[in-house]
């Protein structure tokens, strides 16, 4: 297999990490730049002791320059950076023909004014907004195949979104009444310093927080609203919880009339049932993250309540895997003719 030459772009936050633990150890990948303004000259595994004597342990981070990336003979760079600034080194980088999976929030939503309206600055390249792909593998693959510029989903909407978008597709529920609720292991706070995510302040606690409109609200109001053919507008509480990682996500929505129960467990059979990293747990099936965490794998369960007439959609999902890292590489692999499982076949 010829390898693909890679970059990492900001490799070493929590994203970051993962898309070393798993590109490092890829059969389709050479790694050829990881990038760090905090940690340029220092070698890989000086930095993050764990992959020493990995292949690849020896290369050493550069800045964050386009032209140093190029140089290296990357076709993709994976960028782990914040919002507003992955922006620009993307713009950059598809300048180089060098192809580019976002993780961060820059080109996820189609509309610069939602965006503005969300992350309160405008949007940086607006001019990329229509090109981007959202990169849910389950649901564009052929156009993921087909992108020079993915953007990688949220950890929140992918739980959100997998377990709903097929019911919303086929018309089982009813898109004025769903309610989601989640909760995340504190990494999807990301690495950074922060009083409100030390130790004593998350262990031992739950909370929730960015209510009633946290940024990720609009990435999950807009797939649902194309699934659905209507605008859909949704609650959404997220809450902190005190593991490393992992979301779990209850969301539920009310039957439209006539619709029997069980055409909820056809509808999510018939949309990922041949999907690698989906796994369904039929009625009455409650996901656990313990299951999920250090993997691609998410998890989805579903029940009835005929009390209240609404159906019950439960989720888990490591946030740093399939919420992602692993679901940057599954994009990765489509993009490359690769096989979905590639590098990602860790339980």
């Amino acid at each position: 297999m010829n390898r693909i030459k890679t970059a990492i772009v900001g490799a070493s936050g929590y994203s970051g990490m993962e898309l070393l633990r798993l590109l490092l150890g890829h059969p389709g990948v050479e790694l050829v730049a990881v990038t760090s303004r905090q940690e340029a000259g220092r070698a890989l595994g000086d930095v993050f002791p764990r992959f020493r004597k990995a292949p690849g342990a020896n290369l050493t981070f550069i800045a964050p320059d386009p032209d140093a990336i190029a140089a290296t003979g990357a076709k993709v760079a994976f960028l782990a950076l914040p919002h507003g600034v992955a922006a620009e080194i993307a713009t950059a980088l598809l300048a180089r023909d060098i192809r580019v999976i976002d993780l961060s929030a820059d080109f996820r939503l189609s509309d610069p004014a939602v965006y503005e309206e969300f992350y309160d600055h405008p949007h940086p390249a607006p001019e990329l907004l229509k090109e981007a792909v959202y990169g849910l593998p389950e649901i564009r693959a052929d156009e993921i195949r087909a992108a020079r510029l993915i953007a990688s989903p949220g950890c929140y909407p992918t739980s959100i979104l997998l377990p709903l978008l097929p019911l919303l597709r086929e018309k089982l529920i009813e898109p004025t009444t769903i309610i989601a609720n989640s909760m995340s292991g504190v990494s999807g706070a990301g690495r950074k310093p922060d009083l409100t995510l030390l130790f004593c302040e998350c262990n031992e606690s739950a909370r929730a927080y960015g209510v009633p409109k946290h940024r990720h609200l609009s990435e999950i109001e807009q797939e649902l609203s194309l699934a659905a053919g209507e605008k859909v507008v949704v609650s959404f509480i997220p809450h902190l919880i005190p593991v490393n990682a992992g979301i779990a996500t209850t969301t539920t929505a009310t039957l439209r009339d006539g619709v029997a129960p069980d055409a909820i467990g056809a509808a999510l059979k018939k949309a990922y049932a041949t999907e690698p990293f989906v796994r369904l747990l039929g009625r009455g099936g409650c996901a656990d993250t313990k299951n999920v965490t250090r993997t691609n794998f998410i998890d989805i369960g579903w029940q009835h309540d005929p009390r209240t007439g609404r159906v019950i959609l439960m989720s888990a999902e490591d946030n740093i895997g399939k919420g992602a890292g692993g679901q940057a590489v599954q994009s990765f692999n489509l993009m490359f003719g690769l096989s979905q499982t590639d590098g990602l076949q860790n339980f």
